[in-house]
């Protein structure tokens, strides 16, 4: 006798699974009324779900986050509150511009997204293994990742779109540098560190806040490709990292980050050298040094990949009393967009998947119906406020702090200031060393000499703008004329596009 009895999706007994109802043994017509077939068709007609537009490719893992140093002064978050304190965690790490299929070795920053179980609800801390990104305003998005992607006509990644979005938004530079550095092929998952990125606000009790940039620390350290072995490891195993993470767990070398925060106040923040809400800039560590707050460990692995990781939905708006966002406007427009994907990819209940559910606090609203309703739907209670029939209440000792805003409705744009160039010439010059600076020149080249000409004069003299000799190893690297490039670099944006149209 068998354990098991395979059954359809309604729970009745199957037959036989290896040969459809039809009008004879040899060729012959199948019969419309073997449901098992029908159902079994249809439902693999069915299987694949949209993929994620950015971040497709990615693994996930089970784990628990615990305090080790107190900072509640800073934030009434109840799962911060004390030492010792632990509360359950769901993280995911993906490739940002590949399809699913990708190889996880790519040259391309990586997702590092928490998903914390509070007993205030889920906190999502959804970054990324750099401390900066791109662009500074969500309306460049879309096309920042269409050029990512793939050109329209030849389905096939072009250099030239690629670069010419780059060129024409200076603010990148600082992560095209990083991004061709060997830190755009981290080794593995587990060696790489995660940031906020985005600066987020903390509030305490008494409302007072402060705004912070959260820092993850691999305890195995910030391991690294170089270009020649992160290429070679796509060819020999393009999922080397999804299967070093489950593998470690598996064995039971679970994962480690040290998690840090830096702090500023908001009478630092008007008088910062760079806008402290800019995803472009870092906030240096000699002014601001990295303050311990906890570790993160992962010591489970999911069960069902499909159910567990591809359903997993993170959002940037999910906050919990204590902590909320900042004026950063990528980050304002992430509020948004994330949950919109997550209602795109998986419907309006996508928050009642197991791995997306709260499980430390009740879900008690107004909120009914949709697809996908697998809950009690509320029950019998009300689903209008307000309402005499003892349905819930808000709560208004949540109220986060008041913060003054002096205004003026516009769209606002942002000219390419020297500032823009500062952090990525400090990060080649003082950071670097003569390797590191060696292979970023060739990494660069070896990408950019694909591009047209009037591209590559443009982005060389954006390198030079950062640093001298950056950008002349560059050009020389690419065939450039460096006196040619020099002259670029000097004019202004406006004045550099027009003089490289054509």
């Amino acid at each position: 006798m068998k354990d098991k009895e395979l059954t359809d999706n309604k729970g009745h007994p199957v037959v036989n699974d290896q040969a459809s109802i039809t009008t004879g043994e040899g060729s012959s017509y199948t019969m419309l009324q073997d449901v098992h077939l029908i159902e079994k068709l249809a439902h693999f007609d069915r299987e694949r779900i949209p993929e994620r537009v950015v971040h497709a490719k990615g693994a996930g893992a089970y784990g628990y986050f615990e305090v080790t140093h107190d900072l509640s002064q800073y934030t009434r978050a109840k799962f911060l509150e004390e030492v010792g304190k632990k509360t359950e965690v769901f993280v995911r790490f993906s490739t940002v511009g590949g399809e699913r299929g990708s190889a996880d070795a790519a040259r391309d920053p990586r997702g590092f997204a928490v998903k914390f179980y509070t007993e205030e609800g889920n906190y999502d801390l959804v970054g990324n293994n750099t401390p900066i990104f791109f662009i500074r305003d969500a309306i460049k998005f879309p096309d920042f990742i269409h050029t990512q992607k793939r050109h329209p006509k030849t389905n096939l990644p072009d250099a030239d779109m690629f670069w010419d979005f780059l060129s024409l938004t200076p603010e990148s530079v600082h992560q095209v540098t990083i991004l061709f550095s060997d830190r755009g092929t981290p080794y593995s998952f587990r060696h790489m560190d995660g940031f906020s990125s985005h600066t987020f606000m903390w509030y305490n009790e008494k409302n007072e806040y402060v705004w912070v940039k959260v820092h993850f620390k691999s305890v195995l350290g910030n391991k690294t490709f170089t270009n020649d072995e992160a290429v070679k490891m796509a060819g020999e195993n393009p999922n080397h990292a999804t299967e070093d993470l489950y593998e470690a767990i598996e064995a039971g070398n679970y994962p480690e980050w040290k998690v840090y925060v830096q702090i500023m106040t908001p009478d630092e923040a008007k008088e910062y050298k760079f806008d402290p809400f800019d995803i472009t800039k870092v906030w240096y560590h000699g002014d601001y040094p990295l303050i311990p707050l906890g570790r993160m460990i992962l010591d489970r692995a999911p069960k069902n990949f499909f159910a567990e990781v591809e359903q997993a939905a993170f959002a940037p708006s999910n906050f919990v009393p204590g902590i909320g966002p900042s004026p950063d406007r990528l980050l304002q427009g992430r509020l948004f967009s994330y949950e919109d994907t997550q209602r795109h990819r998986l419907g309006a209940n996508f928050h009642q998947i197991p791995v997306n559910q709260p499980k430390n606090t009740k879900i008690d609203n107004y909120q009914r119906d949709g697809p996908m309703t697998v809950n009690d739907n509320g029950g019998s209670g009300p689903n209008y406020y307000p309402n005499s029939m003892n349905g819930p209440e808000p709560d208004i000792t949540f109220s986060p702090p008041t913060i003054e805003v002096q205004a003026i409705i516009d769209r606002h744009t942002r000219p390419t200031e020297d500032v823009d160039f500062v952090q990525s010439g400090e990060l080649y010059r003082r950071v670097m060393d003569d390797q590191a600076k060696n292979n970023l020149v060739s990494n660069i080249a070896g990408h950019l000499i694909n591009a047209k000409e009037n591209i590559r004069y443009r982005q060389a003299a954006l390198f030079y703008k950062c640093d001298a000799d950056y950008g002349t190893r560059v050009a020389e690297a690419v065939g450039l004329d460096v006196v040619m490039v020099k002259k670029l670099a000097e004019m202004s944006q406006e004045k550099r596009v027009q003089a490289t149209l054509s």
